[in-house]
Formats: C-alpha cells, structure tokens, sequence
C-alpha cells in the first residue's frame, strides 16, 4: 500500500465514526517507513472535525501510535 492510498483510507474511516482506524494508521506507518517519510500531510477540509480541537486531537492520536501529522493550508 503506498502512503496516498493509506491516507485515504485514514480519510474514509474518519467519514465513517473511525471506523478500523488503528488498522489504517498501522498500514500509514508501514507505507511511511517505505518510502523514507518522516510526516503524514492532511488537507484540513477533509476532516470531520475541521478545528483546532478536531486537528490537534488528531496529532496527539496519531502522535502516540508514532506519526507526526502535518495539516496543508
């Protein structure tokens, strides 16, 4: 799985109450090891949550299962 395709599917299961998000952020992290990145980047108007609360619970999330999030403007 590249690291797009896990980032969508990280996107879909916010759409659907997180569902199977672990599994997805498991498959992000293993794409991101692949490919030699060090952050995930986000587009903020795809979030369910699009505030500085839904963002930054979002980082402390993916924070503690070792990604670093980056949201785009």
């Amino acid at each position: 799985m590249t690291m797009n395709e896990a980032i969508e599917a990280i996107y879909t299961s916010l759409d659907n109450d997180n569902e199977d998000i672990d599994l997805h952020i498991a498959n992000l992290k293993a794409a991101m090891k692949a490919e030699g990145v060090k952050e995930a980047h986000f587009k903020p108007e795809r979030l369910a949550q699009n505030n500085r609360q839904g963002r930054k619970m979002m980082q402390a999330y993916f924070k503690k299962r070792g990604i670093t999030v980056v949201f785009d403007k």
